[in-house]
């Protein structure tokens, strides 16, 4: 056949082993991983999904290597544990009977030791160990790795790759790059040492080339070895690229792939994983220019998920492979739809951290975009019916969308209407915004994933009982959604109030100055494009804090964002009353302010169409709400509420 991406979909050799394509599915955190560090079926399901989808190598992540220094809650593989290999040995044999190559990501934090602990405590009593006393950023010591240490952690390594060989891993990612322990002593910035291992370049790659050996000479030559490095550290101190592709050369003879990132923990995670600010790919360059000077084949990372982008990476000579983190999370099957040449069905991944600000807090996997993640083991694919019924669905947007595509799949006949003339619901209103086009795009793909299936789509259509009577649905899935809370205080009459879809859908000109009212997600992202695009912008909040409602890994790179544009943000600040020459707000030592503006734009919230919602409870024998037509949350909830709404029919 021919193929729509040709160049991503070639096979490559790596070592001894034949890659089946060039889309690699990088190192992700397991989910549930016991107190002597062992994967269990969820981790072993997550994993597998990967292979199943069509990913060439999948990397499982990270097996810590010494965790007499390193007291990350992550993989440890020891024969000291009774049974901890064989569960390893499963792990590898699920990416294996897939037809992908199974790695295992060897990993030492060093001073960053204990960052993903959810026990505070406990990670306050860690010795912190890295290639120079010192203080980290956050206050905790840090104490120098001795030369008998040092040679321990070498051997660990070794140790760590022999084990992993044995459990059926066919190679080793050795984690060189984003600040941890390998890093550390590569980057002039934390490696302050006098001796053997510290100063010159060479010095600084000695314990590099020392573990990279080790495990050579411990594994044999049938057992590649990829480095994950990043190829510049992109912040004042670090190395740059220059430098960075001569550590990649000066390492090249002792690993068979490179796979290049960029940035370093504790300065760059927006960085590292490129948040919805920052171009898709704008981490490719460093892989490119680091194929320059080597001769094995390079691996790109850095937020790609278009196959139509990685096609051209790989076409023109940036990288000879494209490697995939959160853009498997969104569509573990997205490889093999780009072998399939369905790339117009991809879900692609929002860049919205909802993925890896549950870690942290609850040492769970959650997507926005895939009900499945984290619990893959239940089953990765949507059942069939038992019996086949008639469902109709009310409501066009993303919960809508999804319920109607889930149903058809499992053989229901879908009838799906929507009040107005598009489907996309609150998505559309993305569109607007340059940072969140992603969004916007998961609503069309969603509109021509339900054509595709034979869902019956009917625009201008309002569900009502009287629709119901005459459909007779076996099944009814309310997915109206939300409407704007009204302001609660006085507007003038000749005061020029817009609501986000006046502003967004319906282009209104807000006028050179502008008030936003409420700080929360959905404000501050106004508040930010507004700025962006040339108007002079007060933000209100009545809150102490802005954008309470985004995600733990969000909302310091979206306040990040604001800091860097010339927005009054305004605290403390309740909103009394709009008048046509602006906006009367009560602070919060009292004092009244009036903050002039042209018009001011409404986001305090929405609230669900429960007048919609009630009218519609009768209309078949099962009827489920979903969305915001239950209540306002986010994108997250919508979409497993309705995933789970169409298995239940």
């Amino acid at each position: 056949m021919k193929r729509d991406y040709p160049h991503l979909c070639k096979p490559l050799q790596v070592g001894n082993l034949t890659f089946r394509n060039r889309m690699t599915s990088a190192p992700m955190g397991a989910t549930d991983i016991d107190a002597q560090g062992t994967p269990g079926l969820r981790t072993l399901g997550f994993y597998e999904a990967r292979a199943k989808g069509g990913a060439a190598s999948v990397t499982v992540s990270e097996l810590v290597v010494h965790p007499d220094t390193d007291g990350s809650q992550m993989l440890h593989l020891s024969l000291a544990t009774p049974g901890q290999l064989g569960a390893f040995a499963y792990v590898a044999d699920a990416i294996k009977r897939h037809g992908a190559v199974a790695s295992i990501e060897l990993s030492h934090s060093g001073q960053y030791a204990g960052t993903y602990m959810v026990d505070k405590k406990a990670k306050g009593e860690l010795c912190q160990w890295g290639p120079s006393d010192g203080v980290r950023p956050d206050g905790m010591k840090v104490r120098a790795l001795s030369a008998e240490q040092i040679d321990d952690i070498v051997a660990a390594y070794a140790n760590a790759a022999v084990l992993a060989r044995r459990a059926g891993f066919q190679m080793c990612m050795v984690h060189a790059g984003h600040g941890w322990l390998i890093n550390q002593f590569l980057s002039p910035y934390f490696n302050k040492r006098t001796d053997e291992y510290g100063g010159s370049l060479e010095n600084r790659m000695r314990f590099a080339r020392r573990i990279l050996t080790a495990i050579r000479e411990a594994t044999g030559p049938g057992f590649p070895i990829e480095l994950r490095m990043s190829g510049s550290e992109l912040f004042d101190g670090g190395y740059d690229i220059e430098e960075g592709c001569r550590i990649a050369a000066g390492l090249e003879d002792l690993v068979d792939l490179i796979h290049v990132s960029a940035g370093s923990y504790q300065f760059g995670f927006s960085i590292t994983h490129p948040s919805m600010f920052r171009d898709h790919g704008c981490n490719v360059h460093l892989a490119a220019q680091i194929k320059q000077h080597v001769s094995v084949p390079v691996i790109a990372i850095g937020g790609l998920s278009d196959p139509a982008q990685m096609e051209e990476i790989i076409a023109s000579g940036q990288a000879d492979g494209i490697a995939m983190a959160r853009a498997l999370l969104a569509d573990p099957e997205l490889p093999n739809k780009v072998m399939a040449n369905r790339g117009d069905e991809v879900v692609k991944c929002l860049r919205c951290f909802v993925c890896m600000a549950e870690r942290p807090v609850t040492q769970t996997r959650r997507c926005a975009v895939n009900p499945l993640i984290g619990r893959e083991f239940e089953g990765l694919t949507v059942p069939r019916a038992a019996r086949l019924k008639n469902v109709l669905v009310a409501g066009g947007g993303i919960a809508g969308m999804k319920a109607a595509h889930t149903a058809a799949l499992r053989g229901h006949g879908v009838i799906l209407c929507e009040a107005s003339d598009r489907l996309g619901g609150i998505l559309n209103t993305e569109e607007a915004l340059p940072f969140k086009r992603d969004m916007y795009e998961l609503g069309r793909t969603y509109e021509h994933l339900c054509r595709e299936v034979g869902v019956d789509v009917r625009l201008n259509t309002r569900v009502d009982a009287r629709l119901c009577e005459e459909l007779e649905p076996d099944a009814l899935i309310v997915a109206v959604g939300s409407e704007p809370i009204p302001l609660p205080f006085p507007v003038a009459d000749n005061a020029r109030v817009l609501s986000i879809d006046e502003l967004y859908l319906d282009g209104a000109e807000p006028g050179p100055e502008v008030v936003v009212i409420g700080g929360g997600l959905t404000g501050c992202e106004c508040a930010l494009q507004l700025a962006r695009t040339g108007h002079k912008v007060h933000l209100v909040e009545m809150r102490a804090e802005l954008a309470p409602d985004a995600n733990i890994r969000h909302r310091p790179i979206l306040l990040a964002e604001l800091e860097g544009e010339d927005i009054d943000v305004l605290t403390g600040a309740a909103a009394q009353r709009i008048d046509a020459d602006g906006v009367t707000v009560t602070m919060a030592d009292g004092a009244e302010r009036l903050i002039p503006c042209d018009s001011t734009i409404s986001a305090i919230g929405q609230r669900s169409r429960r007048a919609v919602v009630d009218e519609l409870r009768d209309g078949a024998p099962f009827v489920r709400i979903v969305g915001d037509a239950q209540r306002p949350a986010n994108i997250t909830l919508a979409i497993y509420e309705a995933y789970h709404a169409a298995l239940d029919v």
